[in-house]
């Protein structure tokens, strides 16, 4: 994932904001941080639980490392550059739904909530025949 991608996906959250501080960029929901960016590009910390930050380190140590000075809440840095596009939408959309308020997460939910891949299903005799059956009645009566 580049760092363009990263930004769009935590800018298209509801009220996302960015604001530059102590040199980065930092992308916030009502005033609250859920995602810092490093000037460069390279990497960035997302909030996440203490518990998701352990599996994720845990699954790709080159990849995902405990961030510092705020590591200790859960927070996890990643390298952008070894982050596929699912995994971190799924990440930054975790990391702002955990510092969003309640109610901007309920009122989001669905539009939030991942779609199911659309599939095409081709019509099996069973279906199609009482179908077909229907179609001819409809049009001859």
């Amino acid at each position: 994932m580049k760092y363009e991608q990263f930004r769009r996906l935590c800018l298209a959250l509801p009220e996302a904001a960015e604001i530059e501080t102590w040199g980065e960029a930092t992308f916030r929901v009502r005033g609250r941080i859920f995602a810092i960016a490093s000037p460069e590009g390279r990497s960035a910390s997302l909030k996440a639980s203490l518990d998701d930050q352990a599996g994720l380190v845990e699954m790709d140590p080159k990849t995902f490392e405990v961030a510092a000075y705020t590591g200790r809440y859960g927070w996890v840095r990643v390298r952008l550059s070894r982050l596929g596009v699912r995994l971190g939408e799924r990440l930054i959309r975790n990391a702002w739904e955990r510092a969003a308020p309640r109610r901007l997460v309920a009122q989001n939910a669905r539009r939030l909530s991942p779609r199911p891949p659309v599939t095409r299903r081709r019509m099996t005799s069973r279906i199609a025949a009482p179908m077909k059956a229907m179609t001819i009645e409809l049009i001859s009566g």
